[in-house]
């Protein structure tokens, strides 16, 4: 089966870095679309806090909108800075939404009929992974179509648990 529309889910870390990696290749060998996809958690309701001459104000956090531009600007940043290489030679089209992670990555790749999801594991075990769980094991569970999970470099997944 030849791919022509893959979903590469990124939350713009280096870890995500693999998967979007091995997505872009796939894509540029398969002639296949790419859809980079980053999504923002967001809670308009939580209070931000911050210092004002040594006062604490609680100010509300900025609009929806704002923070969906400053991610397209950060998505677009990531593309260049890290897969420059490859950018020219696939159609990528970087989105942004606001949600819950696995659910709009399951949501999009149903809407856009992916033909595959290619995402990279962070690595975390243990009572890290138990606490707050994983965004790509629960994409694999919940996605319609085949999900590609690649993991980091055993050096890479120390050297951002140790930052």
């Amino acid at each position: 089966m030849k791919a022509k529309k893959i979903l590469a889910p990124t939350d713009l870390s280096e870890l995500s870095r693999p998967g979007v990696r091995y997505a872009l290749e796939l894509a540029a060998t398969e002639g296949a679309e790419l859809i980079v996809y980053h999504v923002v958690r967001y809670n308009a309701a939580a209070p931000y806090y911050g210092l004002d001459d040594g006062f604490l104000l609680a100010t509300q956090l900025p609009t929806v909108s704002e923070i969906m531009e400053e991610d397209r600007r950060l998505l677009a940043e990531f593309l260049r800075k890290n897969f420059a290489d490859l950018v020219a030679k696939v159609k990528i089209r970087p989105e942004v939404a606001v949600g819950t992670p696995y659910s709009k990555i399951v949501e999009k790749a149903a809407a856009e009929n992916v033909d595959m999801i290619v995402m990279s594991t962070h690595g975390r075990t243990g009572i890290l992974h138990g606490l707050i769980g994983s965004v790509a094991e629960k994409v694999v569970r919940l996605a319609a179509c085949p999900v590609l999970t690649v993991r980091p470099r055993k050096e890479e997944a120390f050297t951002q648990a140790a930052a």
